[in-house]
């Protein structure tokens, strides 16, 4: 099929072009509009394939989307495009609106056109396949999790937009009969992460030997998914899954923040100890928290692996190994970014 991914440079979506690249025979168009969080050095290693192309543009732009569409003819959208870090929706919060509910918009109002200009099998084949996050649903207390009937209750900026997101999918997926699928997904991590999220951030400044900060108390919990799980189960919705239908994808992996901490300080010292022969841990520091914090995030993912035969392959353990592995290999590709981007920088105090 072709499958075109909105978002490809970034974090998940590149994920999604190398993994299709890899182990599938689909056609991938990356639209992506290259933002600070988006670079093609993500797919350098597939975007030799003749199955590979890339655009750069914007979602927000109605005739470049039209454009793409109209020249790939793809079967299948993911659209991954989003922007994603909660502390900048605390600063910035405008950004988060343009892009995840007006960019949304833009996808769906030229996706529509699209697919009724299709006839026959190709119409039937059409699958609009949006990839949101678990941050909808708010905030859970000790026990629960979240399913796929929980109800929608965003408290930061980010989460909000995106929450509005998914109700315009569902929205034209009722009224206009879209073939719709929407996913929402726990904390992904792995290789290419942008710097300013929790885990590689707590690398780059490890191996800086710059302070640790944890937020708040550290107590906050979420359900750790990496990110090849995640690309396998969003090709498995868009091949499989059925139109209309959302599901959550989650890794059966809760960790408290301070306790994920520990475990990356635990793994650098085995891989690279600090040459004092001090433990990383000694440099973690507790900081003023996030405003609105959520408190805990854990997924109910057993609709995609009853319906769609999907399970994660990684723990917490081997994947977070894998990443951390990859991290020390790959400082060529990180600390440019860090350096350039100030992806280290604390943000989200709502000063």
């Amino acid at each position: 099929m072709r499958i075109l991914v909105t978002g490809g440079a970034g974090f998940i979506g590149s994920a999604m072009i190398r993994h299709l690249i890899d182990h599938s025979d689909h056609e991938v168009l990356n639209y992506d509009k290259l933002t600070y969080a988006g670079t093609l050095s993500t797919v350098e290693r597939v975007a030799s394939s003749n199955r590979y192309r890339f655009v750069q543009g914007d979602i927000c732009d109605a005739a470049a989307v039209r454009d793409a569409m109209l020249e790939f003819r793809p079967e299948i959208v993911t659209h991954l495009a989003a922007e994603s870090h909660v502390d900048r929706s605390i600063d910035g919060p405008g950004a988060f609106i343009q892009t995840n509910l007006v960019g949304t918009y833009t996808m769906l109002a030229e996706a529509r056109d699209y697919w009724q200009g299709l006839t026959g099998a190709a119409k039937d084949a059409f699958r609009f396949h949006h990839i949101s996050t678990d941050e909808v649903y708010g905030s859970l207390g000790e026990n629960g999790l979240f399913t796929e009937e929980t109800p929608y209750d965003p408290r930061s900026p980010y989460s909000a937009s995106k929450a509005g997101s998914d109700h315009l999918v569902n929205a034209w997926g009722h009224t206009f009969g879209l073939p719709v699928l929407i996913t929402n997904c726990s904390n992904n991590y792995g290789p290419y992460h942008f710097p300013e999220k929790l885990i590689p951030l707590m690398i780059a400044k490890a191996l800086a030997g710059a302070p640790l900060p944890v937020y708040g108390k550290g107590d906050q919990v979420r359900d750790w998914l990496f990110v090849e799980d995640h690309v396998r189960a969003l090709q498995t919705v868009f091949e499989t899954g059925k139109p209309g239908r959302s599901y959550n994808i989650g890794g059966n992996n809760e960790k408290q923040n301070i306790e994920v901490v520990g475990i990356v300080c635990a793994i650098l010292d085995e891989l690279r100890p600090r040459a004092d022969g001090v433990g990383y841990a000694e440099q973690i520091a507790y900081v003023a928290d996030r405003p609105g914090h959520d408190k805990r995030y854990a997924i109910d993912a057993s609709r995609i692996r009853d319906e769609l035969g999907w399970t994660p392959a990684e723990t917490f353990e081997t994947g977070i190994r894998k990443t951390i592995e990859w991290y020390l290999a790959n400082e060529d590709w990180w600390r440019p970014i860090v350096e350039k981007s100030q992806a280290a920088d604390r943000r989200g105090l709502a000063a």
